[in-house]
């Protein structure tokens, strides 16, 4: 097989070679092969963030997560390479932005000022509030509300990935990982991991049909929000707005369950 040059040869048997003996030809064949998946996962990362968040940044912090997936991943697990090295990429990228501190003060307070809004409206009610009593509980108007949430549009796709279950280094569940993997893709993976991505995804199904649908498209079906737009027959901005209301939703409701399962 020395002979025959990498690009010819089966990527499963490249993997299991590569994983054995840390071959430096792999590596760089597998870096090149992936480099477009990079640009993919900061791309749509970089929808909804601040105009500060520069896409070519993104690309290179999404390229340590490239690198973390090939030197870790383990064919042996039944697990997609590509599958695997998404979710480490976005990390990578989640975990730079955390780290930069990119959301001003006054952003991340209005951001648990709503949150903490719905969560204690919703709890009252025992349903899903509407966006006037949401503003009302705020002190806003519909439109200043509506303005407002599209100014914490960024930090909700960050929160989004907040990690809300940890046990080791491969065992960790975000929201957004639930939703683009409802179904575990480890077999050895425990009780506990089990256990909140079934919250997770029951708390998904509780959101607002719109909401919902904005997400599954968003996030399993890999639409645009321009995309998911011409599907409802809404705004992109309007879009936007739902996205991040789902968000806030779904983290208020696992705030008041999350001391009781984790």
């Amino acid at each position: 097989m020395g002979n025959v040059p990498l690009e010819q040869r089966r990527e499963d048997e490249l993997w299991v070679e590569y994983h054995q003996n840390r071959d430096l030809k792999i590596r760089e064949h597998f870096i090149k092969q992936y480099a477009p998946l990079v640009k993919y996962v900061a791309g749509k990362v970089a929808i909804g963030m601040p105009h500060n968040v520069e896409f070519d940044d993104l690309v290179g912090y999404g390229a340590f997560g490239l690198l973390d997936a090939i030197d870790k991943f383990d064919p042996d697990k039944g697990v997609k390479f590509k599958t695997y090295a998404v979710t480490r990429i976005r990390g990578a990228i989640f975990d730079e932005l955390r780290s930069i501190d990119w959301v001003p003060r006054s952003v991340r307070q209005k951001t648990r000022e709503v949150e903490d809004a719905i969560g204690s409206l919703e709890a009252q009610l025992g349903r899903t509030a509407t966006d006037q009593e949401i503003a009302g509980s705020l002190g806003m108007g519909e439109d200043e509300y509506l303005k407002t949430m599209m100014k914490i549009s960024g930090t909700s796709i960050l929160s989004l990935n907040d990690v809300w279950f940890s046990g080791d280094e491969n065992d960790k569940v975000s929201i957004g990982d639930s939703i683009e993997a409802p179904i575990s893709l480890n077999p050895d993976v425990i009780v506990e991991k089990d256990e909140i991505r079934r919250v997770i995804v029951e708390h998904i199904n509780e959101l607002p049909d719109k909401e919902k649908k904005i997400l599954v498209l968003y996030y399993y079906e890999d639409l645009t929000l321009k995309e998911i737009g011409q599907v409802l027959e809404v705004t992109e901005s309007r879009v936007s707005q739902l996205h991040t209301k789902a968000i806030l939703r779904l983290r208020s409701k696992l705030t008041n369950i999350r001391k009781g399962i984790i």
